[in-house]
């Protein structure tokens, strides 16, 4: 009995430092997103991120494989799906990445832009095309208490209820689209707050299942790679996600179920995120919810890093100092 605990402690001491060695990918990703930022130019921040995430993945001494990525049908130069990506010996992952998530807002230099990547051990993540989700994200009280289908105002009832708190105390995240106005205003209707996002529902699906962050919620429709994502944080942290594909056109449903999606099915966390072990880390671009933006100095920068594995149960914000050479700096504006 005692070996076997010591086994486990081993096998989670080495997810928690391979965890650590991914998180690095976001951090330079930030980096060079965040060099390119407030100039406009989301293409060319979008670049530097992918660039100096793929640079960093290549490596490292694992056999990796884009599961979701820039490109869905290699339509991307790098970190398309499909790509393979480190020296190819050691653990064979699979990698769901988003070098520079919130484009727009990475451009104006407004908040909330983030690198992030989730990882797996092979088949550990469901392989969603790029389209469309509905989702709902709630908090671990909450878990196995509310469905999908069930009406905004009986859903925020029974947060109010295991929250212990009035629907009118209950803050819900939703992505400010024309699509949403009836959703919104069942939200109102119901006696809850909206607080309304431009962009990015995937740190707002993170923030619904940790204490302090005043966001109870996430409902609506956003991007499924991004859902993905999510599903795999929540593992490490516990809380609930329902989602079913929303493809827009019989062009989307073909694709979806090429790549083994059902339109019709509603999908748990568990399910986008199947795998036995679970990685997720994301790094601010621009200072957001509970991440700080990168932060430039005089021959360096700082980041600020969330890192969590389910199988240690930790989250770890890390605050990292870089010095680098401001001579080797790619701008990435052309």
């Amino acid at each position: 009995m005692e070996g076997n605990r010591w086994v486990s402690q081993l096998t989670i001491a080495m997810e928690d430092t391979f965890a650590l060695q991914l998180s690095h990918a976001t951090e330079v990703g930030a980096i060079g997103a965040a060099r390119a930022a407030g100039f406009g130019n989301k293409k060319g921040a979008d670049q530097a991120a992918v660039e100096a995430m793929r640079t960093h993945l290549n490596s490292m001494r694992f056999s990796g494989r884009i599961v979701i990525g820039e490109g869905e049908r290699d339509e991307a130069p790098m970190l398309y799906i499909g790509e393979k990506v480190g020296k190819g010996n050691g653990q064979a992952i699979d990698i769901a990445v988003d070098p520079l998530e919130n484009t727009n807002a990475t451009a104006t230099l407004g908040p909330s832009a983030l690198s992030v990547l989730a990882a797996s051990e092979r088949g550990g993540l469901f392989h969603a095309p790029d389209m469309y989700m509905n989702k709902l994200v709630v908090p671990p009280e909450a878990v196995g208490k509310v469905h999908l289908d069930d009406p905004v105002k009986t859903t925020l009832k029974t947060l109010a209820r295991v929250l212990k708190r009035a629907i009118q105390d209950l803050t819900v995240t939703v992505l400010d689209r024309d699509r949403h106005e009836e959703l919104i205003a069942q939200i109102r209707e119901a006696g809850a707050r909206v607080r309304l996002i431009p962009d990015g529902d995937l740190i707002p699906g993170v923030a619904v299942c940790m204490r302090g962050t005043g966001v109870h919620a996430v409902m609506g429709i956003g991007a499924a790679p991004e859902g993905v994502m999510t599903a795999a944080a929540l593992r490490c942290v516990k809380g609930e996600m329902q989602a079913r594909f929303w493809p827009k056109n019989d062009q989307e449903k073909t694709r979806l179920k090429k790549m083994g999606g059902d339109p019709q099915k509603i999908y748990s966390h568990q399910e986008l995120a199947s795998g036995k072990t679970i990685i997720f880390c994301a790094t601010g671009v621009t200072t957001g919810e509970f991440l700080k933006g990168v932060r430039f100095f005089g021959g360096g920068a700082r980041t600020h890093t969330l890192v969590m594995t389910n199988q240690s149960g930790k989250i770890r914000f890390i605050d990292t100092t870089h010095v680098f050479d401001k001579k080797a700096i790619n701008y990435h504006l052309t």
